[in-house]
């Protein structure tokens, strides 16, 4: 695949002019791409977002689409000549219009027979061909959302942006809809960047992921790749829950407070590790054991999973099982690692000689 885009060092400073909203970030979209900013609140995501589009300049580096240099300090490339759709939070569609005339709307150049034409061809690929007639008021969240992807997709952008477009749906509403809007996209072979601050939404909706702090990415990389192997504790954290553990490291193994366990990579001296619960099983105690029981403190059962907390002298662990692990609170267990830990930072080799 080829890059449709490319930034590099691009920065951009709060109003004040004190602080980084985005913080010298590169970064590379695919054509064909669903690409996700992912972060809390005020990480520089927007900002970068509205850079990419034309609505803020920014302050140094560069914004490449399709190999055209669009943004610099010295150059800016207006919004309306970017080719670049965007699908809004709140969809921002024309209540006094039909659904066909809000998809129409946007089409410039065209008579009003050709115009209504390829809306009803986007309307059919979104599935809502037979809703043409509707009012916007008459829809569904999720029907509401495809029309506002069917109104960015008639003028065939070369890219979309879309900025936290489901968090107005329900929970079951906005599961279902992510899937609908991902399998169009694709579909219809759209680059995309999805900005949001909901880990399971990237996790689930973009192939690539990156997680931003503070105006800086953090980590790029499938969803697997960032959640399974986290680089920095703070991806660890964000993207779910974990269990953050020391040790000493000699190689591929560490001691730690729940055993010898195996990690991910070699490393030395001090290490800090990251187990996801899920990644942890709970085994009746045995007295031979030469480590440690720990109690149960707690229990959630989730229906098809169970949360269990495990406590032991110093440290408290979590540990996600299926349906069919058996532990009540009070009960003794003893913690196995089902995979190996994921070295954050360590100290580094020892120096020779």
């Amino acid at each position: 695949m080829n890059a449709l885009l490319e930034i590099s060092q691009l920065a951009k400073k709060f109003a004040d002019g004190k602080y980084p909203a985005v913080n010298f970030i590169d970064l590379e979209v695919q054509e064909g791409e669903i690409f996700a900013l992912l972060g809390p609140s005020g990480c520089g995501k927007t900002t970068t977002l509205r850079m990419i589009a034309g609505f803020e300049r920014a302050d140094h580096g560069e914004i490449r689409l399709q190999g055209k240099l669009v943004e610099s300090r010295q150059t800016t490339v207006p919004a309306e000549k970017r080719n670049v759709g965007i699908v809004f939070q709140d969809y921002a569609l024309f209540p006094h219009l039909t659904v066909l005339k809000n998809v129409a709307f946007g089409l410039k150049g065209k008579t009003r027979r050709e115009r209504e034409q390829r809306a009803r061809e986007v309307l059919a690929l979104v599935g809502l061909e037979g809703n043409l007639d509707s009012s916007p008021s008459t829809l569904s969240g999720g029907q509401q959302q495809r029309v506002a992807l069917a109104r960015t997709l008639v003028t065939e952008p070369n890219l979309i942006l879309m900025d936290e477009p489901f968090s107005s749906l329900d929970p079951v509403l906005r599961e279902s809809t992510r899937a609908e809007v991902r399998s169009l996209l694709h579909r219809a072979r759209m680059t995309t960047i999805l900005v949001t601050h909901d880990q399971e939404e990237a996790l689930s909706f973009a192939d690539r992921v990156a997680v931003m702090r503070a105006g800086r990415i953090e980590q790029v990389g499938t969803p697997e790749e960032v959640y399974n192997h986290p680089e920095t504790e703070f991806v660890a954290r964000f993207l779910g829950r974990t269990n953050l553990i020391n040790g000493r490291a000699s190689g591929c193994m560490a001691e730690t407070p729940l055993g010898r366990l195996r990690l991910d990579r070699t490393a030395w001296g001090k290490v800090r590790v990251s187990l996801r619960p899920e990644h942890l099983t709970l085994i009746p105690n045995d007295p031979q054991a030469k480590r440690p029981a720990g109690e149960i403190i707690g229990r959630a059962f989730k229906g098809h999973d169970i949360t269990y907390r495990v406590r032991f002298p110093a440290h408290e662990w979590i540990v996600h099982t299926d349906n069919r692990t058996h532990f009540q609170i009070g009960d003794k267990a003893l913690l196995s690692a089902l995979e190996p830990a994921v070295v954050l930072h360590d100290e580094g080799p020892p120096e020779e000689g």
